[in-house]
């Protein structure tokens, strides 16, 4: 467990990041946009401690406590605190979040049960869409937006225009190793495009510090890095993991989460085998693989 206190960021008027320090395993970013009486949350936390934890920063702001709950995706540390505020709040997602959240059901709890997560229902999104979806908070105009399969199938990009502040859920991963093991390296890539598009100047990933859009062209260098790799690795007749093992990191050895290189390298050869984008991967050999390249100790947990 990290030994940092998470903590809010505001970088436009009535719009703040909640930080997660240090932002590995399990220690997401969430967020919330203020006005007219009215609040919007993105995301929420891993454990009902945490989401509550968050649910008082919230209202230590003064803000009102949320109407509307945007998920960025299904993955249980943005999404198992939904029921901390339902059923006053609505909880929208992406149509895939939804499926995707109740067929994980309690994924979590089974990769790590030492944990405790607390005793919350798993609460999907209410109201789903399918490209984009607009929410009004007041005067601010929330752009909730589908970049494809990305980060997961089902993800959401919010958008606030006007504070030039965008919400990139794991599409972004701060000073953190991207995880494409449930999503798809080419719609990766394809959605940091459709972020540059958007132009922001506030940049709130999914995990790590809040940060600008520099962060775009660091994580594209690393997808073209692991994409090279599996090229390479395949042409050679060897495994993810064999090729993970022998990979000089580079710029990339200090990201948190190193480990996950060989998730990714899964994800490219099952492209490059021309898979369905976002098609499932056997996760539990996924999940092997990276306990190797952690020096054969189970990936943590952190929250």
């Amino acid at each position: 467990m990290t030994s940092e206190k998470p903590y809010l960021v505001q970088p436009a008027p009535g719009v703040f990041a909640y930080i997660q320090p240090d932002g590995g395993w399990c220690l997401n970013n969430a967020g919330f946009v203020t006005g007219g009486g009215r609040s919007l949350l993105v995301d929420t936390a891993a454990t009902e401690r945490r989401a509550l934890a968050l649910r008082d920063a919230i209202t230590s702001t003064g803000s009102p406590l949320p109407r509307t709950v945007v998920n960025t995706h299904h993955h249980g540390d943005h999404t198992y605190g939904n029921a901390v505020f339902t059923p006053e709040a609505l909880v929208l997602g992406h149509d895939r979040c939804r499926s995707e959240q109740l067929d994980a059901g309690r994924q979590l709890e089974l990769i790590w049960p030492e944990t405790d997560f607390g005793t919350l229902p798993i609460t999907a999104p209410d109201l789903t869409y399918s490209e984009r979806a607009t929410v009004h908070v007041g005067d601010t105009e929330v752009e909730v937006i589908h970049p494809g399969v990305a980060h997961t199938v089902g993800d959401s990009v919010v958008w606030l225009p006007r504070q030039r502040t965008v919400f990139t859920g794991d599409l972004v991963f701060a000073e953190g190793t991207p995880f494409l093991a449930m999503g798809s390296l080419a719609g990766s890539l394809r959605a940091l495009e459709l972020l540059r598009a958007l132009d922001a100047e506030t940049v709130v990933p999914g995990h790590g510090p809040l940060t600008d859009p520099s962060a775009y062209e660091a994580t594209e260098r690393y997808l073209r890095y692991v994409d090279q790799l599996a090229r390479e690795g395949q042409e050679r007749g060897d495994t993810p993991l064999e090729v993970a093992r022998r990979a000089d990191l580079g710029e990339f050895a200090l990201w948190r989460e190193s480990e996950r290189l060989v998730a990714n390298l899964h994800r490219a050869y099952a492209e490059l085998d021309g898979g369905v984008l976002g098609e499932p991967l056997d996760i539990m050999a996924v999940l092997r693989d990276m306990t190797v390249m952690n020096g054969g100790v189970p990936i943590a947990c952190h929250a």
